[in-house]
């Protein structure tokens, strides 16, 4: 899952970046609303954590003109802007959940997760397929009684066929999924990061469907 980050503190920006990744999660850093607004118009993101206190365009300008698009993504305003008339104005510009700064990472990652599942109409944290039962909070992947040993590439791919379950995935969608403006691709690493997953969640697991890409099909 894919985050674009849009904070101007160096510092809050860095432990941001590092605590995001670290949760599994592909992270893009703009420090600018106009910045960010490049990002948003050519790149796919599941998420934004969204500054308002920027320079240039501001953070609330920047959310209004994405809801005035038509962009749904979900924003998770992060601020030191916190008083109530702060909040409910970022509320109304089309915020989905607000967050004052100080925080704590746990609660902002925790929050970007149920954001992030509200708007893939899931109600369980946990992804269950047959007998894999994956949580992204634990960054964790059963199959039946015996926890696997993945990768976190591995992982992410998995977490990212299984929320589009039933869906072909082309490749560069997967790619874009889970790489981030500074992390260098190479060529066939979809590839080495499906073989590895087949040989531990199952061979018949994922399906590649020649010309379009990977799918795990609806139990």
């Amino acid at each position: 899952m894919r985050i674009l980050l849009v904070e101007d503190d160096d510092l809050i920006g860095s432990g941001l970046e590092a605590g995001l990744r670290n949760a599994s999660f592909a992270i893009d850093w703009a420090k600018d609303g106009r910045h960010a607004k490049l990002a948003l118009s050519t790149t796919h993101y599941d998420m934004v954590v969204l500054d308002l206190g920027l320079p240039g365009l501001t953070g609330t300008s920047l959310l209004a003109q994405l809801r005035a698009e038509g962009n749904l993504v979900p924003v998770l305003v992060l601020t030191a802007r916190d008083t109530a008339e702060d909040r409910i104005a970022g509320l109304d510009a089309g915020a989905d959940d607000y967050v004052g700064k100080p925080f704590d990472l746990g609660e902002v990652i925790a929050r970007c997760r149920a954001l992030m599942r509200r708007s893939q109409n899931r109600a369980a944290e946990k992804l269950v397929w047959h007998d894999l039962t994956v949580d992204p909070a634990a960054m964790t992947v059963m199959k039946g009684d015996a926890l696997l040993p993945l990768t976190s590439r591995e992982f992410s791919v998995l977490v990212h066929l299984l929320v589009h379950v039933g869906e072909p995935q082309r490749k560069a969608k997967i790619e874009e999924s889970i790489y981030g403006w500074n992390e260098e691709v190479e060529s066939n690493a979809i590839e080495v990061y499906i073989s590895g997953l087949r040989k531990k969640i199952g061979m018949d697991a994922i399906r590649t469907i020649r010309g379009v890409g990977y799918v795990m099909e609806k139990p």
